[in-house]
């Protein structure tokens, strides 16, 4: 007859909760307690600081919260580098990446727990991700689970470029996504390190999208929570308006593309978002926003000479690269012209949306 001990070990999975910090003591103060409070028989909490220098060691040293280790870097190594290398050592079924500035609810890992236990073809799900501003709309980075349109633009459940809705319940349930948000990915550990970990060429922005694309070439799946809340105030380290952000999205949607695409979708897909990068530059000089304009320049410039890297990647990778309508979360429309359309025009495309949202729903057993 199994122990009490042993019979929890099998209905809980052992969940890591991984903050990265870089000077963000302000919000180690202000969301550091609710995940301190998390309500769950089996987890750890670790904080990775990036070589602060706001005063978050000594913050953290105070701290006093049991259990809790803290892994000090020697330089910022930006989101990906930082979990890569405070990762190693790190022993859990569960790897929760948790951005600085997200509160969480004290029950939230056992939806979490719930669905990795009933699926394990599961390699990664998202909490349904609101914002801490506006505590009843859903938050930009993530929403209810992110998604890809036909020519790899991501947007979300109850998100669509700088549209967001309120939760209205519209997306309650599981659903099949695309890509997990990083500012609050839980992914099994034995996943992350086989389908290679975060790519620290990246430094930040578009990891999360690009690791997705590997756990559904790993023939993983992805899911969103609806039973999981977690609040996340946004824009922490790189205001949503900042140039810097510009350029990383942007470069690195290329890059992710030229190394996951199907060899037949490779060409047509990036020379399609190559001319619709030339006509999102042609709209910032239009709205007298240069510095964006520049930043989509330098990251066409930092994509073609990556290619001969880019190359080596594609022959080194060992994942298969299915077509992209044979993924799941993706949907076979574009929004490209999305941001043009006039506010009936937009309503049509979110109802088109809401439906695919249905389809990628699943059934409750």
């Amino acid at each position: 007859m199994k122990s009490q001990d042993q019979a929890q070990s099998m209905d809980f999975l052992h969940f890591a909760v991984v903050v990265l910090n870089w000077n963000g003591l302000d919000h180690l103060r202000r969301y550091l307690p609710s995940v301190a409070s998390t309500d769950y028989p089996r987890w750890t909490l670790v904080v990775i600081d990036n070589a602060s220098t706001d005063g978050s060691k000594e913050w953290l040293e105070g701290f006093g919260f049991e259990g809790m280790s803290v892994v000090h870097l020697a330089s910022n190594q930006g989101y990906t580098g930082g979990y890569m290398d405070g990762l190693q050592g790190i022993e859990a079924d569960v790897y929760v990446l948790l951005n600085s500035d997200v509160e969480v609810q004290a029950n939230w890992l056992h939806p979490l727990n719930q669905v990795f236990q009933q699926d394990p073809t599961v390699g990664a799900l998202q909490p349904k991700i609101l914002s801490d501003r506006q505590r009843d709309s859903f938050e930009y980075a993530g929403a209810a689970g992110g998604m890809l349109d036909s020519l790899g633009y991501p947007f979300c459940l109850g998100r669509v470029f700088q549209d967001v809705e309120k939760d209205l319940g519209q997306y309650q349930g599981v659903h099949r996504i695309f890509w997990a948000s990083g500012a609050c990915l839980a992914v099994r550990s034995g996943v992350f390190w086989e389908c290679g970990g975060l790519n620290r060429w990246y430094f930040a922005h578009m990891e999360e999208i690009d690791l997705s694309w590997r756990i559904q070439r790993g023939g993983y799946g992805l899911r969103s929570v609806s039973e999981s809340v977690v609040y996340h105030l946004g824009g922490g380290s790189l205001a949503y308006g900042s140039p810097r952000k510009t350029y990383l999205n942007f470069r690195n949607s290329l890059f992710t593309l030229a190394q996951n695409l199907h060899p037949s979708e490779c060409f047509p897909k990036i020379f399609s978002r190559l001319v619709l990068d030339g006509v999102a530059a042609v709209y910032f000089l239009g709205k007298r926003e240069p510095r964006h304009l520049w930043a989509i320049l330098r990251a066409h410039a930092a994509f073609y000479a990556a290619l001969p890297r880019l190359y080596r990647l594609r022959q080194n990778s060992p994942w298969p690269r299915p077509r992209m309508s044979e993924l799941d979360g993706v949907w076979p429309g574009t929004l490209w012209t999305y941001l043009g359309l006039s506010i009936g025009g937009k309503r049509r495309v979110l109802g088109k949306l809401r439906a695919f949202a249905q389809q990628q729903r699943i059934k409750e057993r």
